[in-house]
């Protein structure tokens, strides 16, 4: 018969297996979490102090000068430098494996899955919105200037957030970064060699204040909707459950997006005049690597992006592409 001296030695045995059963794996969580701290610090710091030489254009700033509000970026992260933390690591990498398409053919068994993307590069997991810079208050030199643009997207880190365009560019550590220009009807931007001298028509520019004016609305109720709701803390589950949703074909009868990022962004589209409302769930059962399939060859119509009648997407344009590591 044990004692009571056998019993509490066999206790405190069971405890120290049960610290060490929980404590080994955190350790190398731990310095992946270090690391990546460090690299994202390292990359702050670098484009803090990047020097810039007055009227020389770097080609981010080309890059820039080129977009527009309503342009979509997509982005192929490198997951494990995610600083956002384990959670955000761990949903970026069920986003790749089971919402994006590394055959460029079908997506995991589902139909919605079989029209070609248009780019066989990068397995696209995060997407943004370009989206003005200025608002109702802001200076007519701020509203005239080109480049006051931001990208709005749905991150672990700081939730519904929209940042200088330029900057957050220079901040990625993806390995390709995509734009996808946005058309509206009648639009011939980058169509010729001498796009430095088209001029819009007055009814394309109409339509782009339009739209300019549903992103500006749009990008203000969805941040000030973000920090009431303290949504950074739910960002990463959400992408977590919408990817697993996804997998076991649970994703038509779920309440939840299969990709958060993808939801914002096409929430956004509609609401500014461009995206096509076709139902209540076209926003929900978004992907990110739906916006680089054509309707026109997609089964049903699904697994794709609609846009209203006149408006496009044209071709990709990679902004930024690094080694595969």
């Amino acid at each position: 018969m044990a004692t009571p001296s056998t019993r509490a030695a066999a206790a405190k045995t069971m405890a120290q297996l049960s610290a060490t059963f929980f404590l080994l794996p955190s350790i190398p969580i731990a310095a992946w979490y270090y690391n990546a701290n460090s690299d994202r610090q390292r990359q702050i710091q670098e484009v803090q102090t990047k020097v810039r030489i007055p009227n020389v254009q770097t080609i981010d700033d080309l890059m820039v000068e080129k977009c527009q509000p309503g342009d979509i970026v997509l982005f192929d992260r490198r997951c494990h430098k995610c600083a956002a933390g384990p959670m955000a690591a761990f949903s970026c990498l069920l986003g790749k494996q089971f919402l994006c398409d590394t055959n460029n053919t079908k997506s995991n068994g589902h139909r919605n899955g079989t029209s070609r993307k248009m780019v066989d590069i990068g397995q696209f997991e995060h997407v943004g919105i370009i989206v003005p810079g200025y608002n109702s208050t802001s200076s007519n030199a701020s509203k005239l200037d080109p480049s006051n643009l931001l990208l709005l997207e749905a991150t672990a880190g700081e939730g519904v957030v929209a940042r200088p365009l330029l900057q957050r560019l220079e901040m990625s550590q993806s390995r390709t970064v995509l734009l996808l220009p946005l058309a509206s009807p009648g639009e011939h931007r980058n169509e010729n060699d001498n796009d430095d001298y088209y001029e819009p028509s007055p009814k394309t520019i109409k339509l782009q204040q339009h739209m300019n004016k549903g992103l500006i609305k749009f990008r203000d109720e969805w941040i000030s909707a973000s920090q009431k709701q303290n949504y950074t803390s739910s960002h990463s589950t959400l992408t977590l459950f919408g990817a697993l949703g996804y997998a076991m074909n649970l994703y038509k009868v779920s309440k939840l997006p299969v990709s958060p990022a993808a939801f914002l962004t096409v929430s956004a589209l509609i609401q500014s005049g461009a995206g096509l409302h076709v139902n209540d769930r076209v926003a929900y059962e978004a992907k990110v690597e739906d916006f680089l399939r054509d309707y026109r060859f997609a089964y049903n119509g699904e697994g794709v992006i609609r846009l209203r009648p006149g408006w496009r997407f044209m071709a990709p344009v990679v902004m930024r592409e690094t080694s595969k590591s």
